[in-house]
């Protein structure tokens, strides 16, 4: 008697993680959007870079403008994240406006393509930004810290009166984007490798002095 032969062990299905896919797709658009810009950048492309394909991409996103502004959001949205991992409404005024400075110009130091987003973004006059539903709110609390500093520095008489907490998280902001967007071109004018950690160390501390300067009484 023949004996019945044993049916093949069924293949293992392949389970979805739609989290790691959608989590490979930022990382892989992240670095095509830096390297490429918004225009530059192929949907194809970053679906091969992220072990996905483009259908995947269409149907966790949308297309590649909302692609684009979640990338930039989560951009944003780290940098928050890294900032508020010290507390800085605990530190006296100057050490906490010098921790912020600090924090910006090493962020970016770190992250050039944060700068890169940043400046396809202008290119495009914030068109994308503007529809962003939570930029503005990752900003607020930061506002709150830095008015808080500027009010505890006016009462212990360390800081001037009057100054605007926007305008002077700008020029925090300015003193470290516009050295690192600007490196290449600032380091052959002025034949010096701008990028080098002992001329960014000269930068920060020069930039810590014009602050804090600016903010005495």
């Amino acid at each position: 008697m023949t004996k019945p032969k044993k049916k093949a062990a069924a293949a293992p299905k392949r389970t979805r993680q739609p989290e790691v896919t959608r989590r490979n797709i930022l990382d892989a658009a992240l670095v095509d959007f830096a390297a490429k810009g918004l225009a530059g950048a192929r949907v194809d492309e970053i679906a091969k870079r992220s072990g996905s394909n483009k259908r995947m991409i269409y149907e966790y996103f949308g297309n590649k403008e909302a692609l684009w502004l979640i990338v930039l959001e989560q951009a944003y949205e780290r940098m928050r994240e890294e900032e508020h991992a010290i507390d800085v409404a605990r530190m006296k005024p100057a050490d906490g406006m010098r921790y912020l400075l600090e924090f910006n110009f090493r962020f970016c130091s770190r992250n050039p393509e944060f700068i890169a987003l940043l400046n396809t973004e202008n290119l495009h006059k914030a068109v994308y930004l503007k529809d962003s539903k939570k930029i503005q709110q990752l900003y607020t609390p930061l506002l709150a810290v830095i008015r808080d500093l500027l009010q505890r520095g006016e009462k212990e008489g360390v800081f001037r009166k009057g100054v605007d907490p926007v305008q002077l998280y700008i020029t925090i902001a300015a003193l470290g984007w516009f050295y690192f967007s600007n490196v290449h071109t600032l380091s052959t004018i002025f034949g010096r490798n701008l990028l080098d950690p002992r001329q960014q160390k000269l930068r920060l501390d020069h930039s810590v002095e014009v602050l804090l300067g600016f903010l005495r009484p």
